[in-house]
């Protein structure tokens, strides 16, 4: 006997849409299976969960305009800032996951997890790790014409007095904290709203030193106005080449990346990452790319997606670590 459907039913219309969505997916997955379709099909936007003018934002707009000239197609930077990037990766968070919509986010993304009590996102699971495009060393500096020339003389002065340091968002405010641990050093943390009023108050004199980015302290070291004594990497800056290392004076384990890293939302397929790891390979081998991320003071990384992954883990607990030691906690 024929069995008959009403399909006014609710449950039955609920049952045959889910099998044409089940067929959908599956002729997609089976699509991929077989070779990408040519990506990207449309305008691609760049997400920079900052403000414009910043280094994310700076290194964002020189890989969007490279790839914009690769692909024949249109890369658009939309600075969307907010609450330490938090509102724009949200954003991402929701997009679908066809490689159409990108961030490029700092280090504070895997350290938001550690100080904030609250997200509206998994930060381990809503989004594609790609690749982790560049880094850079965080850096302390001082007024130039101050009384601290050197990193020696900074800490041997923060081991007998209270001194300021300022910071603006998570990975800057974990940095200064580490110095302090590493250096048993009486450092008094002094949160600000951003990198550029924490340099003001640091050529004015208001604020013996602070933790910044390559990027924001550069303009003032050139202009003569603020002096890097320190760096937070395994080795000496070309273009601060007097700034000595935290090792070389003697504090081991201070490290602390400004790291540019590319994402989608979760579920970008592997043949898109594949390819935008490829067509980042590209446009990064030209020797123009390289010197425009150099005088940035950034080195280019092109990490792999699982290596990248790997190394966001091991941020997160890093830097977990450190504010547990500090006595930090989540607000």
């Amino acid at each position: 006997m024929a069995t008959h459907f009403n399909l006014s039913h609710p449950n039955r219309r609920e049952l045959l849409a889910g099998l044409a969505s089940m067929a959908a997916a599956g002729a997609s997955a089976s699509a991929w299976a077989q070779g990408p379709a040519r990506y990207p099909a449309k305008p691609v936007t760049l997400v920079v969960p900052y403000s414009a003018g910043g280094g994310t934002d700076i290194v964002g707009r020189l890989v969007a305009q490279r790839l914009t000239e690769l692909w024949g197609q249109s890369m658009v930077v939309e600075n969307r800032s907010g609450a330490n990037g938090v509102i724009g990766s949200s954003s991402v968070a929701r997009a679908a996951p066809d490689g159409h919509t990108l961030m490029l986010v700092v280090g504070s993304h895997a350290i938001n997890p550690v100080l904030m009590k609250s997200l509206p996102y998994d930060t381990d699971k809503a989004f594609t790790p790609i690749t982790n495009i560049a880094s850079s060393p965080s850096v302390l500096v001082v007024q130039a014409n101050g009384p601290y020339k050197t990193l020696p003389e900074l800490l041997a002065a923060a081991r007998k007095e209270e001194l300021g340091c300022g910071y603006s968002e998570g990975l800057t405010r974990l940095t200064g904290e580490l110095i302090r641990q590493a250096g048993n050093l009486k450092l008094t943390g002094v949160p600000y709203k951003g990198g550029a009023p924490i340099m003001v108050d640091i050529i004015g004199g208001h604020l013996p030193m602070g933790v910044t980015s390559v990027l924001t302290a550069l303009p003032h070291v050139r202009s003569g106005a603020l002096r890097v004594v320190g760096v937070a990497g395994e080795r000496r800056m070309a273009l601060f080449p007097e700034a000595m290392t935290f090792k070389e004076a003697g504090l081991e384990g201070v490290e602390s990346l400004s790291w540019y890293g590319l994402f989608g939302p979760a579920g970008v397929p592997a043949p898109i990452v594949a390819q935008l790891n490829q067509d980042l390979k590209k446009i990064t081998a030209d020797p123009a790319l390289q010197k425009q991320m150099h005088d940035q003071g950034a080195d280019i990384m092109l990490t792999p997606p699982a290596e990248f992954r790997s190394f966001l883990a091991s941020e997160t607990k890093k830097w977990a670590q450190v504010a547990q030691r500090g006595g930090i906690k989540a607000e």
